[in-house]
């Protein structure tokens, strides 16, 4: 899942950024509005963590010019403007939720958990796929009752393609999904994280194939 933190703060937006990191999730920062309505408009993101009091560009119009661009993409809007009118025209310019700071982190990521698990699983808190499932609020992927050990990476590579399930996901989708703005890799990770993944799913009902030249197709396996 990428996440973007449009965040002036400096102390707080790295706190931020690690946090999301250490949770598996890929976390893009911009320090100011304008780097994060170029950031929206060339990139897409699974959710962005705006506050308001922003330089260059204030959080409303960044929030207004996405949602201008028809993006559905959820925003949390994060800041310290906690009056009813900046509320009110938060939540009508398209922003899906809004927090007050100051804020303890647990809430913050469970809201970020809840407006994922809505746009990504449409709400469901349980998703199947032949012998396994997966625990979207919980973030973990059970096989025959006993929970898989996936790291950052390969539990990342699992949700995007179990989000496609039946369907081929590029190399590229998946290094978006997974790696930062700035993060140089190649196409030589994804794979060791899939082989890795594969060997972890045996015996799950599930396969993951490799489709020449267009990416990777997660599936459960038909019966003979």
């Amino acid at each position: 899942m990428r996440i973007l933190i449009v965040e002036d703060d400096s102390l707080l937006a790295d706190s931020l950024v690690t946090s999301l990191k250490q949770a598996g999730y890929a976390a893009d920062l911009a320090r100011n509005g304008q780097d994060a309505d170029y950031m929206l408009s060339q990139q897409s993101y699974d959710l962005t963590v705006l506050d308001l009091g922003l330089p260059r560009m204030d959080g409303f119009q960044v929030l207004r010019r996405l949602r201008e661009r028809k993006s559905l993409a959820p925003v949390l809007i994060l800041t310290a403007r906690d009056s009813l009118e900046d509320r009110v025209k938060g939540l009508d310019l398209g922003a899906d939720d809004y927090m007050a700071k100051p804020f303890e982190l647990p809430e913050l990521e469970a809201r970020i958990r809840a407006l994922l698990r809505r746009s990504n699983w449409g709400n469901s808190e349980l998703v199947s796929l032949g012998g396994l499932s997966f625990d979207v609020p919980g973030r973990r992927v059970y096989c025959a009752g006993r929970v898989l050990d996936l790291p950052a990476r390969e539990l990342g590579i699992f949700e995007v393609l179990l989000q496609r399930a039946g369907k081929v996901v590029s190399k590229e989708q998946l290094l978006e999904s997974l790696y930062g703005w700035e993060a140089e890799t190649g196409d030589n990770a994804i794979e060791v994280y899939v082989h890795r993944l594969r060997k972890k799913l045996e015996g799950s009902g599930v396969t993951i194939a490799t489709v020449r030249g267009l990416g990777y197709l997660m599936d459960a396996q038909k019966p003979c």
